[in-house]
């Protein structure tokens, strides 16, 4: 692996302990109008990589099956949408345990359930920037440098306010500012983990990339879909600001992977 590799796989980790680093200078949660921007760009960076850095090089990459070559395309996709409906009905999300944790519960175990539920959920994002990776290094897919990069920037901001999210609440619980912010890193160490071991494999396994590529984009598209547009909204009110920032961040992806590529 190149050292732009090793840079793009550890850009969201980075995000993660950015956000967790709140801790230190915030004294309440972040700005509505930063985490609609924030939510508003990461969406559409990764909405554009979705398609150009990952579903179009797997249907490219099976353009020997013919008339058939969406298959691969088709079913990674949903396998990436299903894990991760999956997941999230399995693992409580960080906010549904803060509302729902019953009051008889010890703070280590709120903590402990805060901290597994964002880790286990990072897993298949540290994933996909491990796939769009994998296909940079192939050099035959159709993924560009600028492509992979702008995915890992764009799960990195996702991951700003998710940092936050953890470190935050865990000071206001009388948890140190330390160890608050030591929870908040934690919870992003897997995504390099996964980044990594899903380039061994990919480099071991290639003739499914194309599946592990739109299974990436699966991923990443639910993440959007489920997390940061419904989070981007006030009381269900339509925010403008997260609408701008997602065209922004979206033309943004799409010159880069198109222009770049």
């Amino acid at each position: 692996m190149d050292l732009y590799t090793w840079y793009g796989i550890l850009i969201p980790f980075l995000g993660t302990s950015l956000g967790a680093g709140f801790v230190f200078f915030m004294r309440q949660k972040m700005s509505t109008k930063v985490e609609h921007a924030a939510s508003g760009f990461a969406g559409g960076v990764m909405v554009a990589a979705s398609i150009w850095s990952l579903i179009l090089p797997s249907i490219d990459q099976s353009s020997h099956l013919g008339k058939w070559s969406f298959i691969p395309a088709a079913v990674g996709f949903w396998v990436g949408i299903l894990l991760l409906m999956l997941l999230d009905h399995l693992i409580p999300r960080l906010y549904r345990s803060c509302q729902t944790a019953e009051n008889a519960h010890s703070k280590h175990h709120k903590t402990t359930m805060l901290v597994l539920s964002v880790t286990l959920h990072n897993i298949p994002e540290g994933m996909a920037v491990g796939v769009a990776f994998a296909g940079y290094l192939a050099g035959d897919v159709g993924i560009s440098l600028a492509g992979a990069m702008a995915l890992a920037l764009g799960i990195a901001i996702q991951n700003v306010p998710e940092g936050a999210i953890i470190s935050m609440p865990l000071k206001s619980e009388g948890v140190g500012k330390g160890k608050s912010f030591t929870y908040g890193v934690l919870s992003g160490v897997v995504e390099p983990l996964g980044a990594l071991l899903t380039i061994i494999a990919a480099n071991l396994v290639v003739p499914i990339l194309p599946y592990m590529l739109s299974f990436a984009a699966g991923a990443m598209i639910y993440v959007v879909v489920a997390e940061l547009i419904p989070e981007s909204t006030d009381d269900g009110k339509r925010s403008d600001l997260c609408t701008i920032f997602f065209a922004i961040g979206f033309s943004i992806m799409m010159i880069l992977d198109v222009a770049l590529g």
